[in-house]
Formats: structure tokens, sequence, C-alpha cells
């Protein structure tokens, strides 16, 4: 059984100011030649829900992570608690190949008792260094492999166990065998590069300290991570193959890896192309289905799992992010950048033992700070300013990091414009200003590349944040299990333990009242009370591309959504 899935392209070429940059897409046209065949060493590998001994990868259902039985029809199995198991994942290392591929068999050498299930995701390493999402290898039968199609030619593969069990005995792999064709003959297209798919979700805290997400990272306070609703972007621990950039509608940004999955569903990858989705093909692009339940009914009113929303979530922020860098001290709509889907040079950042490093919105030291990014996380790169000591690289408008904050030096940057000032920096004395141009727009106009408030655009990158949207907090609790403060007794059953009292002084999170906060004056930098809708964050700034609004006042909303984990 064969499933393809596109995901968008990233280059590791410079950006040409003159016009858009094209690049060489290898395109198969056969495969005539032997293909190379290797069993991954399973001791190797890495994750959570797995352990392996004596060269077998067993489950482990102590530190599996929640997530959908899937009956191999695309759809979910039942809608009862059933249907929602524990899972294991375990990243195989990876495999050079010599010729570049675009298909793979996997076979698996496995018992699955009754109740349980053995697979593979497959992705593969492109020619410009970016890894294409995890493809689930669809159904898996002892003895018969199994084939998925990369969306373009790579030259390093690695694969991905997943187990589920609902009882005992559990499941386990003795062995896995890949197998990768060449990709042939092939010829040059030419490709332009593109932004990364951009859209305004409704965003909610992750809290959960002390837990393990989904890719076996152990939560810490004001950690730095968010959550997307499909594994086909989840990065594993401690790297950032998947990285996105957040805004919140206060201008304030930041980038980070996404180490787990959720909220509410585990296979939404609302950001692809609808029929490129692994479920709910029926939605636009950049719809989540939790946003369309929520608000439309979609699918009965209910997630994947049968469960109502309590809020329309399309992503998860790990606390850090969600206080202390952005400043939000409810849930609310943010503008997301996800980043693997362009074509933009990214490089990782080295925070040298701390969470993250400052944005500065002038490429020199102790200008204003502008966001975050946090550690290991991939960022966009664009130019260098300055040289030595004082080099900054220029991530996009106002946005800059000094050159030392990467893990490696991103080699071969062009210089920022010299003629032009630098984002954020004062104009040059000379010539004199002219006087203003009729053709510039007003500062209530939109951008003529403002993306429609009514329909999302899949590739306009965020310029700034989205537009206020904060639900009221006050109503009753939910199924969910975090409150965007700690304290707020509508967590539910499953609430969170271990969370801080109260945040440190940042200036960006509630007191622990008991209730959601909804009187006093926000301080400076942070979004507003949480008491009426639009309250949550500052307004957003002319020009901001929002994408379809999906905020809506909430009763008990400030609830991160169990979507089945832990």
């Amino acid at each position: 059984m064969r499933r393809i899935t596109r995901t968008g392209m990233r280059g590791i070429g410079l950006l040409v100011a003159t016009g858009a940059l094209c690049a060489a897409t290898v395109v198969p046209a056969g495969a005539a030649e032997p293909g190379t065949t290797w069993q991954p060493d399973l001791g190797g590998g890495n994750g959570t829900g797995v352990v392996v001994t004596d060269g077998t990868a067993r489950f482990d259902a102590a530190t599996a992570h929640g997530a959908p039985v899937d009956d191999g029809s695309g759809t979910e199995a039942s809608a009862d608690p059933t249907g929602v198991v524990p899972t294991g994942l375990l990243t195989l290392p990876p495999r050079s190949l010599d010729t570049a591929t675009t298909e793979v068999d996997a076979t698996l050498e496995a018992d699955t008792p009754a109740g349980s299930t053995a697979s593979i995701d497959i992705r593969g390493r492109r020619t410009d260094g970016a890894w294409t999402e995890w493809i689930p290898a669809g159904d898996i039968t002892p003895g018969r492999p199994s084939t998925v199609d990369l969306p373009a030619a790579s030259r390093e593969v690695q694969g991905r166990v997943v187990l589920t069990s609902t009882g005992s005995p559990a499941p386990s792999v003795r062995g896995v065998t890949l197998s990768a064709a060449p990709a042939g003959a092939t010829e040059a297209l030419p490709e332009v590069e593109s932004a990364p798919r951009s859209y305004s979700v409704f965003a909610t805290r992750e809290g959960l300290v002390g837990g393990t997400t989904a890719n076996g990272h152990k939560i810490v306070e004001r950690d730095r991570f968010v959550a997307l609703p499909s594994r086909r972007a989840l990065s594993p621990d401690g790297k950032s193959d998947y990285s996105v950039k957040v805004c919140a509608p206060n201008g304030r940004c930041a980038f980070a890896p996404v180490w787990d999955i959720g909220p509410w569903n585990t296979k939404d990858d609302y950001w692809n192309p609808s029929p490129e989705r692994q479920m709910w093909k029926d939605l636009p692009q950049g719809r989540p289905q939790a946003a369309a339940a929520f608000e439309d009914g979609h699918n009965g009113g209910n997630d994947q799992f049968g469960r109502r929303p309590a809020n329309p979530a399309g992503i998860d922020l790990g606390d850090g992010i969600f206080w202390d860098v952005l400043g939000l001290k409810d849930n609310s709509q943010v503008q997301v950048d996800y980043l693997w889907t362009g074509s933009q040079r990214l490089s990782a950042i080295s925070a040298e033992g701390a969470p993250d490093v400052e944005i500065l919105a002038e490429p020199r030291a102790g200008a204003e700070v502008v966001g975050t990014a946090a550690d290991t996380a991939d960022v966009p790169v664009e130019c260098v300013h300055g040289t030595g000591d004082d080099a900054f690289v220029k991530l996009g408008e106002r946005q800059f990091l000094p050159l030392s904050s990467f893990a490696e030096a991103p080699a071969g940057l062009p210089g920022c414009d010299a003629g032009s000032p630098p984002a954020g920096g004062e104009p040059p004395a000379e010539p004199a200003p002219a006087a203003p141009s009729s053709t510039e727009p007003s500062p209530t106009q939109s951008s003529p590349t403002q993306s429609s408030p009514t329909q999302p655009s899949p590739t306009q990158p965020s310029t700034g944040a989205p537009a206020a949207a904060g639900p009221d907090s006050g109503g009753p609790g939910s199924d969910g299990r975090d409150a965007a403060g700690p304290g707020d007794p509508t967590g539910g059953p499953e609430a969170a333990t271990g969370e801080p009292e109260a945040p440190a002084a940042s200036g960006a999170a509630p007191a622990d009242t008991g209730a959601p906060a909804t009187t006093g004056a926000p301080e400076a930098g942070a979004p507003g009370s949480t008491g009426t809708p639009g309250s949550g964050s500052a307004p957003a700034t002319p020009g901001t591309p929002t994408g379809d609004s999906q905020a809506a006042v909430i009763p008990g909303s400030a609830q991160r959504a169990p979507s089945g984990h832990r």
C-alpha cells in the first residue's frame, strides 16, 4: 500500500533580492538499477514508549504516550476510550545512500498480539539538507513490504518504529529491513523559492511539568518547545528538524522546535494541502480540525477521539514560550510559520546552556528585545550585518541574532545591503528625506501582501502578529488538562501536576489567585487581562497577515487539550 505525502521544500541557497531563486529538483524517470537494502540497528535507536533488549524492540507502557488506534481505513477505530491507546516511537539511525531515492520498501519482523500494532514511518533527507515530513508506511503485513513514496529525491533515509498496545502481551519488533530504490534518470526543473506556510491558529499552554513529550523530552518548568497535532512533524528529542515561528498579538515572536503531539488530535497535519492531510481531507488547508469541530460542528463537533474540544486550539506552547517569551496571560490567537515547509535557509541555535537567546530589533548589543529563539531551534537566516564580535544575522524585519548564537556559523551569507538602514535602525543622514509619496499606504491600510482575514495564504510568512483574540476564561471547566495560569480550578481530571504555584516575576503570567486573572492593568510589553474576548493581548500592527480567524468566546478555554497523552 502506497501513501504519497508532499511537503514544502526548503533550499540552502542564498536569498536573492532581485527575484526568485531557482534550484534544481530531482524528478524520477525510472528505477532500473538495483536498490540498497539494510537492517537498521534497533539498539541504536532512541525515543519513548519502546525499550530494546537482546536486539528486540518491545513496547513499554510505562513511558508510552497516548495516540489513536488506526483501523487501516484512514479513520479512527472508535470514539470510546479504547480508541486512545498508548503508543511508543523508536527513531532508528539514518542511512546515507550512494544514489538518491524516491521509494523505500519497509518490512518488519514483528509479533503483534491482539490489541496491538507495529508499523513504521519513513522520511528522507533531500539534497538541500532538509528532512521531509515523516510518512506512515501504511498497513504492515509480516513478510510483505510496505512502500513509501518520498516527496523528493533523498540521499539519506530514516525509519521510526511505531508500536501501540491496549493490553498484554505487548507487541515487539525483532528486525526492520529497508530497501531504497534508486531514483534513476533525472531531469532538472526550475523551483521557485517559497516562504514557509503560515497560519493564524488558536494557542493553548502545554503545562505538564514533569511529564514526558511524545519524543521522550522531560518537560521542565518554563520549557521552550511546541506541540502540533500530528507526528509527521515531530522532531527527535534535542533536535530541531521541525521548528516553528510563533508571533503573539503584542508583536513578540519565538522560534521553537516541535517536540510533542497535540492539542486534541494526533493525525491533523492541517498545514498541508487538503488532499495530503493524513485525516480530515475535507477541511481547507490551514484549518485545524479542533477549530472546525468547536466552531462549525465538524465531525459532529468532536475531535478524532469522539471528544468535544473545549477550545479550537491548533498548537500548544511550552510554559516558557507562553509566559516568558510571548508574554501571554491567557490562551490566544497566534501567527505560526511552519518553517520546514518553505525553502528558506535555516540554521540551528546554540544557547550554550541557556534556554534561549534574545532576538533584537536592531543589529547591536542592548537593542530592544522582540522575542527569543529556543536552544536547538532552527531559524531563517537572510544576511549578516557587521563583522567579528559585532556581527549579527538578520532573521527577518526587526529580527537580529548575534552570529555567535548559532551552533555553526552560517557559511556564505551575503552582507546585508549597506545602502539601506538595518531593520529597526536609524535612516541614513543623507540624502535628505523626501516628502511622503502618495502611493505609500496609510497606517490603516493593509499591506498588499496581507493575508485575507477569511482566506489564509499557504505561503505568506508572518511579519508581525495576528489580530488579538482572547477568549473568556471565566466559564466552567472542560476535559482539557491545563489552565493558562497556575492554580486555575478548571483543569479537569487530567490536570497537570507539579506546576509552579506562580510564574517567575517576568510580568508575563498571572498570579495564583485560584481563578483566571480578570483584573489589574497589564504590564509593559505583556498582553492585557483575560476578562473579555480580545483582551488577552495587544492589538495587531497594521498589515499583519491573520489567516482564518479561529478564536471564539470559550467557557473554560484556558486549558490545554489532552490529546490522549500520558
